[in-house]
C-alpha cells in the first residue's frame, strides 16, 4: 500500500515518527503551515518557520524515504492578529519556491471580518502564482463555515476544482460535493473523523476528488491513521486499486495542479559518525 499524506504537520512529529510512516507505506506527504499553538507576535517569526518547512522539515524526511512538499499561507486563527498582518505582504516572495505546491491552510475559524479579508487575499494570491489553495473548515460551526468558504471561492479568481475542502464530515459533506471542490477529511483518535466513519462516507460517495489524512500535529493525533483507514477499506470490500486512489493518486493529481510535485526522493546524505542529524561542514 503506498500513501501520501496530504495533511500532516511534521514539525510537531519525531524522527521515529517518520521511521514508522515509511515502514507502513508513507512515501510523500505535504506539511501545511499552521497555528504552532503559541501565538506568534511577529513577522519574522512566521517566516522563520515557512524557511523550516522548505529546508529543515525537506531533509528530515528524505533521511527516511519520505518526498516532503508543504503549503505556505497565513493561517486563520492568527489572522486575527494585527500583530500578523503584514505576513501577507511576505508570501509572494514564498510561493514561488519549488517545493510549495498550494497556499494553505486558508479558510475560518471563527468567521470574522479580518478572516474573510485574509481568506480573499489568499484566493487572489493562489489564482496570481498557478498554485491551488488548501483551505481549513472551522471547527466550530462547521456547516456555517463551509457555506461561507464556498461563497468566498465562488467570488474568487481560482476555480472550484483548484481548492481542496479539509477537515470534512458527514455534516458537510453534501455541499462539499455540489461546490465541485476537492474534498479532504482527518481522520483522529478522538476528535475529527474515525476511520469507520470515513469507511461509510466512501461508501455512500464513492473515491473521486477525496483525500484523507492524518493531520498530525501537536495534540493527540496519530500519523498512521492514513494506513489505518486503507486497512479499513479493504476490511469493509474496498478494492486495491480504490484505496491507491484515495490514499495515492487522488493527493497526487490535487497537488499536481501546482506543476511542481517532485515524488522521487533523493539518497539520504551520509550521517557523520552515526548522528542522525548533519550538523554541516567545518
Amino acid at each position: 500500500m503506498r500513501i501520501f499524506d496530504p495533511h500532516i504537520h511534521m514539525t510537531s512529529r519525531t524522527t521515529d515518527d517518520y521511521e514508522a510512516m515509511y515502514a507502513a507505506g508513507v512515501r510523500a506527504l505535504v506539511e501545511p503551515s499552521f497555528w504552532l499553538g503559541q501565538p506568534r507576535t511577529s513577522v519574522a517569526s512566521f517566516t522563520d518557520y515557512f524557511d523550516a518547512l522548505l529546508g529543515w522539515e525537506p531533509f528530515r524526511a528524505s533521511q527516511y524515504g519520505i518526498a516532503h512538499h508543504c503549503t505556505i499561507a497565513l493561517n486563520p486563527k492568527e489572522a486575527n492578529d494585527p500583530r500578523c498582518a503584514a505576513v501577507l505582504d511576505e508570501l509572494p516572495r514564498y510561493l514561488v519556491k519549488d517545493n510549495v505546491v498550494a497556499v494553505g491552510e486558508i479558510g475560518y475559524d471563527s468567521m470574522t471580518p479580518a478572516e474573510d479579508t485574509a481568506l480573499a487575499a489568499q484566493l487572489q494570491l493562489a489564482a496570481d502564482h498557478g498554485l491551488p489553495a488548501l483551505v481549513h473548515t472551522p471547527h466550530r460551526d462547521k456547516l456555517a463555515g463551509l457555506h461561507r468558504t464556498v461563497d468566498v471561492v465562488r467570488e474568487s479568481a481560482l476555480p472550484p476544482e483548484r481548492v481542496l475542502l479539509d477537515h470534512l464530515n458527514e455534516t458537510t459533506m453534501k455541499h462539499a460535493v455540489d461546490s465541485g471542490c476537492w474534498m479532504g477529511f482527518s481522520i483522529y483518535p478522538d476528535t475529527k473523523m474515525d476511520e469507520d466513519r470515513m469507511v461509510a462516507v466512501l461508501k455512500e460517495y464513492g473515491t473521486e476528488k477525496i483525500l484523507v489524512n492524518s493531520a498530525a500535529d501537536w495534540g493527540k493525533s496519530d500519523p498512521l491513521k492514513t494506513r489505518s483507514t486503507g486497512d479499513a477499506m479493504l476490511a469493509a470490500g474496498f478494492g486495491e486499486d480504490e484505496v491507491d486512489q484515495v490514499l495515492w493518486r487522488n493527493p497526487v493529481a490535487f497537488y499536481g495542479l501546482s506543476g511542481r510535485l517532485q515524488l522521487d526522493t533523493p539518497e539520504p546524505e551520509p550521517l557523520h559518525e552515526g548522528n542522525s542529524i548533519l550538523r554541516g561542514g567545518e
